[in-house]
């Protein structure tokens, strides 16, 4: 749940969530989050940005994403606005290098925190967010000292039956109405969102993409093929003599018709090698730094190498014709 458009127009409070909680039955467990998009991280001479995540001593549970080593701040910590941080690997390896930063202590917007877990890798999310270079505090200490400010960005709620989601979704915005004060027609100054709507928007970001990059490289191939077919063409006009020799020799229309089918091909196809290649090498670049692992489809690979070899044979036929039906004397002439 995210406190309206804008964040200076939050009306989300811990209150809100606190009484949500008990209001609704079903709800097993929640966690407010107050998000700081970039703050500042230094440590000694070396200085980082990271998003900082303000989060109860729920986080761990309810976010599903707990600490590799150290321990995750506990209720006391958030009941008493403790200066106490787990910190995630990017942003580790930008402040600490190799070195162990439990126990150290690190200025986030100039307020001092002591790092006393390190954060389980997540990698990038699904809006290509390194999920690693974040900080997570208490949320009392972020609301007190970080953004000065007594409401929230967003809270998770976790339910007992995921079948009830909307339902629930509906419990929820009709408790926030009246905690709220909200009079029937008013528009909600809060958005609720289920796992259901990100599965469905999900499927429908898929959807454009398995429409558009297919037709995008359709009209890539085509483009492709149009150019090896005048390609070949023009070096069909520059070689008629060398046409007209083999005809001479003893060369039938067959051959001079598969030598530049082959030719065709094996030009399309040491083009989308190439470009394969670069496409590879681009994409394990990007994807280490983003940390998400091997990422290459090889299926779309090897289909990419047999649309390349048939590109090229097409292409080609046109080109192969031409050259078969010339004449040795009218070659030679």
């Amino acid at each position: 749940m995210m406190g309206g458009p804008r964040p200076s127009s939050s009306r989300l409070t811990l209150d809100d969530i606190n009484a949500l909680a008990r209001a609704v039955p079903g709800i097993t467990d929640w966690d407010p989050q107050q998000p700081i998009p970039a703050a500042e991280l230094r440590y000694e001479d070396k200085s980082a940005s990271a998003r900082v995540l303000g989060q109860s001593e729920r986080g761990a549970r309810v976010w599903g994403r707990s600490v590799s080593r150290g321990e995750y701040f506990d209720a006391a910590a958030v009941a008493g606005a403790a200066r106490v941080a787990v910190i995630g690997e990017t942003a580790l390896a930008s402040l600490f290098g190799a070195a162990d930063p439990i126990g150290a202590d690190v200025l986030i917007d100039a307020v001092p925190f002591r790092i006393i877990g390190i954060l389980e890798r997540f990698g990038t999310d699904l809006h290509g967010m390194d999920r690693d270079n974040e900080v997570v505090v208490p949320i009392s200490t972020a609301m007190r000292r970080l953004t000065n400010t007594d409401t929230i960005g967003m809270a998770r709620l976790l339910i007992d039956d995921p079948a009830r989601s909307e339902e629930m979704a509906h419990q929820v915005a009709d408790t926030l109405r009246q905690l709220h004060g909200l009079a029937p027609g008013q528009p909600d100054d809060f958005a609720v969102m289920t796992a259901v709507e990100v599965q469905r928007l999900v499927g429908q970001a898929e959807q454009i993409f398995f429409v558009f990059l297919p037709l995008i490289a359709g009209v890539s191939l085509l483009a492709g093929g149009m150019v090896a077919a005048t390609l070949m063409l023009v070096a069909v006009n520059e070689r008629i003599p060398e046409i007209g020799l083999r005809r001479a020799v003893g060369a039938l229309p067959a051959d001079i018709r598969l030598q530049f089918l082959f030719e065709s091909a094996v030009t399309t196809l040491t083009g989308g090698l190439l470009g394969l290649a670069m496409g590879l090498a681009g994409s394990q670049v990007i994807a280490s730094k983003m940390h998400l692992g091997d990422i290459v489809p090889w299926k779309m690979v090897i289909a990419g190498v047999v649309l390349a070899t048939v590109t090229g044979l097409l292409a080609g036929v046109a080109p192969a014709r031409r050259a078969a039906r010339l004449q040795p004397i009218d070659a030679l002439r």
